[in-house]
């Protein structure tokens, strides 16, 4: 008589059939590699104990978990859709879910959606958006495999014991501090909501640059989550503490068109009296007049690696906990040029 599939275990089937128990779980998750020989023996030892190999088999579809952000927000768009090129190419599907939540509520007090706490539909969350610890230390203890984009994390959080994939804002907003340093301004001023985490890393990024030059810090911060509105008042406030501005760094390119209305709202020339930059060089950058200079992002490719990251996550549980950071490009546009000199 069979015994039941709920007495028999993984490793009671990989000793009858000589195997290991992790080939037995490849064949469970529908993974290729395993030897037709080794297959049929496997097969042949699942039926004489009773195992169905099918109950265990994993979902094809990972959660593409955007976090405390609009739904249609155009930066994560693009990373989803490389995400999406990246999982096809693995035969796995990508089930959007827009998730709001506080990082004030202790983990053990924070709700998933649902879905997510049903394995045999997700097999892993990409997790972008704003994130807090808490969210990370709930998937950790439901044991759902997670990738998430280590720039927007808001907590202080181990990052070496993370699962992250990054792109280099330090260094990117580092690079073009120096390109408006390079042109000859030395009174570069930087616009953004520092309470807000990529803000924030682009700011040490050109703190970096302007100490190294030995130049002082000017900032125009509004606690604000509306970009546009940053970006005007951010400027006006600047303008008012700093007269002697001569190059505006924006925290992002939507940032950046509040500066620009702002200085146009003064009859400020751009450049020839202030130089703009911005930051992931959006579609907005080039069509803005004159076109912005920027910082480009590769949002396709940090979706690809977040798939790629969490599908060997999926696969390998045991591996230690890697990160990835992907490089920036500076784009040289219209909106700089050398400060004005005086008569």
């Amino acid at each position: 008589m069979k015994r039941t599939t709920a007495r028999v275990k993984l490793i009671d089937v990989a000793r009858v059939a000589n195997v290991s128990p992790s080939t037995v779980s490849r064949m469970m998750r529908g993974r290729r590699g395993v030897a037709p020989r080794m297959r049929d023996r496997v097969i042949k030892a699942a039926v004489k104990l009773g195992f169905d190999l099918e109950a265990g088999k994993k979902s094809r579809i990972i959660a593409f978990l955007l976090s405390n952000r609009g739904v249609l927000h155009p930066f994560h768009s693009a990373v989803l859709m490389g995400a999406e090129a990246c999982a096809a190419e693995h035969d796995y599907g990508v089930l959007f879910l827009p998730f709001h939540y506080s990082s004030r509520v202790p983990w053990r007090e924070l709700h998933l959606r649902g879905i997510l706490e049903r394995p045999h539909i997700i097999s892993g969350a990409i997790v972008a958006g704003t994130n807090s610890l808490n969210l990370l230390e709930l998937l950790t203890s439901k044991g759902i495999p997670w990738v998430v984009l280590g720039n927007n994390v808001t907590d202080q959080w181990d990052q070496a014991e993370s699962n992250a994939v990054f792109f280099d804002d330090v260094g990117g907003a580092s690079e073009i501090t120096c390109y408006l340093q390079s042109m000859g301004h030395t009174a570069v001023a930087f616009v953004g909501n520092l309470r807000l985490p990529w803000y924030a890393r682009r700011f040490e990024g050109y703190r970096k640059a302007m100490e190294k030059a030995g130049l002082q810090l000017r900032l125009g911060e509004v606690n604000s989550n509306d970009a546009g509105e940053m970006g005007y008042l951010g400027t006006k406030l600047v303008l008012q503490n700093h007269s002697a501005v001569t190059a505006i760094f924006a925290g992002d390119d939507a940032v950046a068109q509040g500066v620009y209305k702002a200085l146009r709202d003064r009859g400020t020339n751009i450049p020839a009296e202030i130089s703009v930059v911005g930051f992931n060089d959006t579609p907005e950058a080039p069509a803005l007049l004159p076109p912005l200079t920027s910082v480009r992002v590769y949002t396709d490719q940090i979706g690809k690696q977040m798939a790629e990251l969490l599908f060997r996550r999926i696969a390998r549980p045991d591996l230690p906990a890697e990160s990835v950071t992907l490089p920036t490009q500076m784009v040289k546009r219209e909106s700089c040029g050398p400060p004005a000199t005086k008569a």
